[in-house]
């Protein structure tokens, strides 16, 4: 697990997670070592790897995230750490742990109340499985915050269509559509559509209801 500088965001757009996720698979192979499983969140990261030794583990997460870190820095014109401390591991000792971790790196967005289910987070490699009934064993887990995904979710809705978020007040389909969206699928309510979308609850009613 890796954690932003003092729990801030540091994944604050779908490229910026996407270039993190580009960097992990391109440098595996080099540390010798391979992806299980991962989730990324706004503010940390899970990873499962499998490795060869210790070594290659701390040199794989020094070459990810220093990478990452310039990258941030560079886009974001900053200067210092983009990563809180040094990454934490655990070991995985048996089956019963080994997928009790995927089970549970897979639905750290489903906890933070993001979705509904792991297959409708876009930024994890969650595959349909039937995980077995096994007893909970406990993780290192961390704060997380689902504001920022939500504002993604928009801004690409938005930049897909080409509107503001003025002109998208005025476009009564396209705003149905993004309300049904937020309200279907992330199971958001129409107090949350209205605050993201900075209108009013009653407008965001109507909207939804309309024929």
């Amino acid at each position: 697990m890796t954690q932003g500088i003092e729990k801030s965001f540091i994944f604050n757009s779908s490229d910026d997670i996407n270039f993190y996720i580009k960097l992990m698979y391109k440098y595996q192979k080099e540390y010798n070592i391979r992806i299980v499983a991962y989730c990324i969140m706004n503010n940390h990261a899970h990873i499962l790897l499998e490795i060869k030794s210790v070594n290659n583990l701390s040199e794989y997460m020094h070459k990810l995230n220093g990478t990452y870190g310039k990258y941030y820095n560079s886009k974001y014109n900053r200067v210092g750490f983009v990563f809180r401390d040094r990454f934490k591991s655990e070991g995985i000792y048996n089956e019963k742990h080994l997928y009790n971790c995927i089970h549970y790196i897979h639905n750290n967005p489903v906890a933070a109340g993001i979705c509904k289910t792991p297959e409708e987070y876009p930024y994890s490699n969650y595959k349909k499985n039937y995980y077995s009934e096994i007893d909970e064993i406990p993780f290192i887990d961390i704060d997380e915050d689902k504001n920022i995904f939500f504002e993604n979710i928009i801004n690409d809705f938005l930049k897909k269509n080409n509107l503001s978020i003025d002109m998208l007040k005025k476009e009564k389909l396209k705003l149905k559509e993004i309300v049904g969206l937020l309200k279907n699928k992330y199971n958001l309510s129409y107090a949350e559509i209205a605050t993201k979308l900075m209108s009013n609850k009653s407008t965001i009613y109507r909207i939804d209801n309309l024929k």
